[in-house]
């Protein structure tokens, strides 16, 4: 868990409450809905990375991308992101096309498979989150609710400590 203090009661009670005891308690749900996308991925009736899942999200948001681009958006090496590509490529989920106007380049794409493959996580995984919330009460669900506009409003604009990517 993320619980960087000793002092046993670290929570965030009450409207205003400190933020950052409060980013704690959101680090711990964010890992424990981190453990339920996982789980919920590896059910899939392909098994992947979440490498190669991410890979697959930035081919359907970026169709087209060429190796060197996907690796500068996964921020990884360019070797590393080619043996991601051949191992998707060899699962059927992706495959690689000549640009039709610059004949040296290929481009990336996701096969009919691949997109069915990452519609078959997103719905996995929308389940086993409905499951959770499901159990929640109705109060704290809709508190939740309520609350997510203004984090994600928040989270677009750029919050001290982190850059655009997220790090």
């Amino acid at each position: 868990m993320t619980r960087l203090s000793g002092s046993g009661d670290d929570s965030a009670s009450g409207p205003g409450a400190d933020p950052v005891a409060l980013a704690l308690e959101i680090a711990d749900a964010v890992e424990s809905l981190t453990d339920l996308w996982t789980v919920a991925a590896q059910g899939a009736g392909l098994r992947l990375s979440p490498h190669q899942l991410r890979a697959l999200r930035v081919l359907e948001s970026e169709p087209g991308l060429n190796l060197t681009a996907l690796a500068e958006r996964m921020e990884m090496g360019l070797p590393t992101a080619s043996r991601l590509c051949d191992r998707l490529e060899a699962a059927g989920l992706l495959e690689r096309v000549v640009h039709p106007r610059k004949r040296r380049e290929v481009q990336l794409r996701l096969t009919g498979h691949g997109r069915q493959m990452l519609d078959e996580v997103a719905l996995r995984r929308a389940h086993a989150l409905a499951a959770v919330l499901a159990g929640m009460d109705s109060p704290a669900r809709e508190a939740l609710q309520r609350g997510l506009p203004g984090f994600l409003a928040a989270r677009g604009r750029d919050a001290p400590g982190v850059d655009s990517a997220g790090h």
